[in-house]
């Protein structure tokens, strides 16, 4: 094989850390996967027998330690939740806590959200995919890393009901510009905030770590919320 047969390897938007496990993530893991837990190779998935009924759908990527998904699935019970995030101690975190809460509404993956919504997220299923505060590679060079790209966008949309909304926020200027770049270009959506501009926090967001640390930095705070059109 000549170097230019070779296979492009897909640029990763992300870092896998490594990460001490505590008793409890461990826990979590070991005790509330088997309920809980989704894997890629269970292929694509039907929400309504996941969950065991059928309710509106919502979908976070990156939902890092996930106290604000918790907190969501606490206070919302009537939304079904599904969160996608490679950092196992999250993942062990938010297993135990659901699963101590007594949450029932609440499923994950441990895998690369690009081939989740590929290969297990039904076409036209999800009322809301969340992106809050992902890595702003704000470096120019590493600006490529960035997830929300325009190829990206339209995996998202394919996701969503026609209705259903990509909801995005982050703590970086720069990024929140790309993203307005991104999205307003896009085919199939429609700022629900008007052309160009950011929407207001909503009630249902709840304040993250990476939110409350950006704000003592002296980082100004962005969501865009785009809905999909057709």
């Amino acid at each position: 094989m000549t170097e230019d047969q070779k296979p492009m390897r897909a640029v990763r938007s992300f870092v896998l850390r490594a990460g001490r496990m505590t008793e409890g993530q461990q826990r979590g893991l070991d005790e509330a996967w088997p309920e809980m837990g989704l894997d890629i190779a269970g292929g694509m998935i039907d929400p309504a027998a996941v969950f065991g009924r059928e309710a509106p759908l919502v979908l976070e990527i990156g939902f890092g330690m996930g106290d604000s998904l918790l907190q969501m699935a606490r206070q919302m019970p009537e939304k079904n939740y599904i969160g996608i995030e490679v950092h196992r101690p999250g993942v062990g975190r938010l297993l135990n806590n659901a699963r101590t809460e007594g949450l029932t509404n609440i499923r994950v993956y441990a895998e690369d959200a690009v081939e989740v919504l590929a290969q297990c997220i039904p076409d036209g299923s999800l009322d809301c995919l969340q992106l809050f505060f992902p890595d702003p590679w704000h470096k120019k060079k590493h600006n490529k890393r960035r997830i929300v790209q325009a190829a990206f966008a339209q995996s998202v949309r394919n996701k969503l009901k026609v209705g259903g909304v990509f909801h995005m926020a982050t703590d970086w200027e720069n990024y929140a510009e790309h993203m307005m770049d991104v999205m307003s270009a896009a085919e199939g959506y429609r700022n629900s905030a008007g052309a160009g501009e950011f929407s207001p926090q909503p009630d249902f967001r709840p304040v993250t770590k990476f939110q409350n640390r950006g704000e003592k930095l002296g980082h100004g705070v962005w969501d865009l919320m785009f809905e999909r059109i057709d």
